[in-house]
């Protein structure tokens, strides 16, 4: 088990209960498929953040199933990552940021969280289990040079030579190691979490130079104004000045130089595989754990927002019994990762309470399966106390404000949403917790942009039915977290529940105001 500091930043510390360097080689298979699960950092898809990873493709998509519609529970790494780990929603996991006030692998969670993260129920099943890379933030995170890595417990502390310390690199060897010396009686499982394509987006020396003339994609919501909007978005200054464009393109093209040593890591991994036999026996996972923005409605660069360039993320598995080159268009979404793996693994996922589905029937191309038709999204804002020295007018409250005093985040930049897909729907409503109680409404289908907020002229029916959707999912548990939404056949809408809800949370409110 690997666990890297980067100062005060512990990003990757697990109980999965690591087994494999003390072992013997022996000859021979498990029965039960082994599964590796690859996890890049601030990975969009929305916006060609796959183009690099053409090994990638050929390799896992194009020998699986590549999910179109695949979205995270929160656009923020250390909520993302526990939402994978715990198959829960942000409301159940209770993580709302990247530091341990905000839940970030604090001891609370540690003690009701993680030992039922799936890893940790795959390693009670007799699984190995393998991590390495980034776990979860503390306040920093990815580094490329300059960490110290944790070998099951010890300390190595890393430099800045290329060759024995560009972190994705030592993430490919010591992958390879495991492999290596793993029992082969026993079914394993490997999370490897890169840097890629976080900042500081420093690229391994042979690809410093590549993609020279590539630039952030200008499609139809880039440098313009957030119109109708929540003021977050309208604040960002538009069009955006040539620096922050200049800016913008570089961090482009930079993440996109340090994802191409992602896919020599991933070419290592599955030739090794091969050479072990154990290729044809393995599901490999390939996602990330928030989406990115460059530029869309003039903000310069960030994660954080409910649009679909930082919610959706690329989801590719390749294994056993999965047909070559499918394209799924079902809405799938983090959560699901883990209750998916458990399922490949048999486990009896009764005996979890985890709020995601399993979506192995939907690999398998199961025509039988009753699958969702729309999901939760939440996040929970974060401001500064006092104002940015560099950003004064902006006042406090605000964060992220980078470049040009353009704020990526404040306090009431907390929403929830829910993410319809159905048969004749493409919708995505979203409600702000702020004095506003501000709406932002999508139709997805005529305006896949977002460009225009639709909450004052949709129908007034169906702003009620995902309003009353939207309360269901920030309340849901487990199983009720996978009954019908508003436009599957089995929905049930009572007008009634939401004004005996909204009158509950009212009361709630005032028991609490009233402490």
């Amino acid at each position: 088990m690997f666990h890297l500091d980067t100062g005060r930043l512990w990003v990757c510390l697990l109980l999965l209960g690591f087994i494999g360097f003390s072992l013997p080689k022996a000859e021979g298979r498990s029965r039960k498929p082994n599964v590796v699960l690859i996890l890049t950092d601030d990975q969009d898809v929305a916006m060609g953040g796959m183009t690099p990873l053409k090994k990638t493709k050929e390799l896992i998509a194009d020998q699986g199933i590549t999910f179109s519609n695949a979205y995270v529970a929160s656009a923020l790494c250390c909520p993302s990552r526990s939402s994978i780990l715990t198959g829960r929603y942000p409301h159940n996991h209770h993580v709302i940021n990247n530091t341990i006030e905000g839940n970030c692998s604090s001891k609370a969670w540690q003690k009701t969280q993680e030992p039922y993260a799936f890893p940790a129920l795959l390693h009670s099943i007799g699984y190995q289990t393998f991590f390495a890379g980034k776990y979860l933030n503390q306040e920093k995170n990815s580094k490329y040079y300059n960490y110290t890595l944790s070998e099951n417990g010890k300390a190595r502390n890393h430099g800045d030579n290329y060759s024995l310390d560009y972190l994705t690199d030592v993430l490919a060897n010591v992958s390879l190691d495991f492999l290596n010396y793993k029992s082969n009686y026993q079914p394993f499982f490997m999370m490897i979490s890169t840097p890629a394509p976080h900042s500081p987006w420093i690229a391994a020396p042979q690809y410093e130079k590549t993609f020279p003339n590539v630039t952030a994609p200008r499609g139809g919501n880039f440098n313009v104004h957030g119109k109708d909007k929540h003021w977050l978005i309208r604040q960002a200054k538009s069009p955006m000045s040539n620096s922050s464009i200049q800016f913008l393109d570089n961090a482009f093209r930079k993440r996109w130089q340090t994802l191409l040593s992602v896919d020599d890591l991933i070419e290592k991994l599955l030739k090794q595989l091969e050479a072990h036999g154990e290729l044809d026996n393995t599901f490999i996972f390939f996602t990330s754990d928030n989406g990115y923005h460059t530029g869309q409605f003039s903000l310069p660069i960030d994660k954080r927002q409910l649009y679909e360039f930082d919610l959706k993320v690329p989801l590719l598995v390749r294994g056993p019994g999965i047909q070559h080159n499918q394209i799924s268009k079902s809405l799938v979404a983090n959560i699901d990762l883990g209750p998916t793996i458990l399922d490949i693994a048999g486990y009896d996922l009764n005996k979890t309470q985890m709020d995601g589905m399993s979506f192995l029937p939907l690999m398998k191309n199961n025509s039988n399966v009753n699958w969702r038709t729309d999901i939760l999204i939440e996040y929970q804002g974060e401001g500064l106390n006092k104002s940015d020295p560099a950003c004064p007018a902006m006042g406090p409250g605000v964060s992220q404000c980078f470049p040009d005093c353009v704020c990526e985040d404040a306090i009431n930049n907390t929403y929830a949403c829910v993410r319809t897909i159905a048969a004749a729907h493409d919708l995505q409503y979203c409600e702000f917790d702020d004095l506003e109680v501000f709406v932002e409404v999508y139709n997805l289908t005529a305006d896949p942009n977002q460009l225009t907020n639709i909450a004052k002229t949709i129908d007034k029916e169906i702003l009620e039915k995902m309003n009353h959707r939207l309360m269901i999912l920030q309340s849901c548990y487990g199983a009720s977290c996978h009954t019908p939404g508003v436009f599957d056949p089995r929905y049930r809408f009572d007008p009634q529940i939401i004004f005996r809800e909204r009158g509950e949370q009212a009361h709630l409110l005032t028991r609490k105001a009233s402490k």
